[in-house]
């Protein structure tokens, strides 16, 4: 059987909304894009001009829904790192499952990629707050490069697509990105939430009790076997949230938290390279998520993703993504939690 020819347009925007969607709020710079001096509001603005503002939704991730549960942990990540919790026993967990993008309202099928936002609410009042995807790469190493990307993925107004030209153009320019493509390229979209693996991204440093560093990063592997997108399934623009609800009213999901322990000179400031398979891999815990709820009404709903929000024991690598991530989502955050509140006012007022 042949197979029908492949739309090379077609391919380009759907890395285009990946990487604007997945990348989106990731670009916080303190002179990295000399000679112009640009800071977080720029470019959360800039980005709101290529894919418009959604009022009171997430600059990037709008569409999702709030979980919640709990992690299990069964005491093995306690030898890399002595945060709180690693150590044996259950942490509440209020948690986000989402598509990239700004459009609250964006098909599922339009975007390959999956993400999870987790907060661990430990004990002793500390928080370890982490969001991840579901490819195992990041699209580009650097703000600046990041900042390159947004400016070629501009939509035209005429087509409301980018400009093939201009994203051949950036990728050739940038063989960084290449990871990432030929990862989008070879795997197919998940047909759930549950059957999704999702990782880190960025290095972390982790601290155990006696005091040794080393470089970490982290994925949630599904214990939900695998399965793609299905043709029906394009059909339904929320099957993912259906999906879930199906799957959650028949009992808990749960993922297996892998912590990846780097070798020596192993790069923790580029997410655009994956670690080798061989590097030590821990079982720390379950995670094990009970519920799903709209994200207007969830317990997710007000909660700032940061990923430099750690316990004693994790502090962030020398990725320069990470600054990046936590200045813009501050700048989203901010924004949309004020447009929530004057809608709130102005109901009321209308009552």
């Amino acid at each position: 059987m042949s197979r029908p020819p492949i739309c090379v347009p077609c391919r380009l925007a759907a890395i285009a909304a990946v990487i604007g969607g997945t990348a989106g709020l990731f670009a916080w710079t303190a002179g990295w894009l000399t000679p112009t001096r640009l800071d977080a509001p720029h470019i959360v603005n800039t980005f709101e001009t290529n894919y418009g503002v959604h009022t009171g939704y997430r600059r990037n991730h709008a569409k999702g829904l709030c979980v919640e549960g709990e992690f299990d942990s069964n005491g093995n990540g306690a030898s890399v790192s002595r945060a709180a919790v690693f150590a044996p026993g259950a942490t509440p967990v209020i948690g986000r499952l989402a598509i990239p993008g700004s459009n609250p309202s964006a098909p599922d099928a339009s975007i390959p990629v999956r993400s999870m936002a987790l907060l661990f609410q430990l004990k002793d009042g500390e928080q370890w707050r982490t969001g991840m995807n579901s490819a195992p790469v990041f699209v580009v190493r650097t703000p600046k490069q990041f900042y390159q990307q947004l400016v070629a993925s501009k939509p035209d107004p005429t087509t409301g697509k980018p400009d093939p030209a201009k994203l051949n153009a950036f990728f050739s320019a940038n063989p960084e990105t290449l990871p990432f493509r030929q990862w989008l390229k070879a795997h197919p979209p998940s047909s759930s939430f549950a059957n999704t693996p999702f990782w880190g991204i960025n290095a972390f440093i982790a601290t155990n009790a006696e005091g040794k560093m080393q470089a970490v990063r982290w994925e949630m592997v599904p214990e939900t076997p695998f399965e793609a997108e299905s043709a029906d399934q394009k059909h339904n623009p929320d099957f993912l949230a259906d999906d879930l609800d199906t799957r959650l009213a028949q009992g808990p999901l749960r993922w297996h938290l892998v912590l990846a322990v780097a070798a020596p000179g192993d790069a923790t400031s580029d997410a655009t390279q994956q670690w080798p398979d061989s590097r030590q891999q821990i079982d720390a815990g379950t995670l094990v998520l009970r519920q799903a709820t709209p994200q207007r009404a969830g317990a997710c709903r007000d909660v700032n993703y940061d990923p430099t929000i750690l316990p004693d024991g994790l502090k962030p690598s020398d990725d320069p993504l990470l600054a990046a991530r936590s200045a813009a989502y501050s700048v989203s955050f901010n924004r949309r939690t004020r447009e929530q509140a004057a809608l709130a006012h102005e109901h009321g007022e209308a009552q």
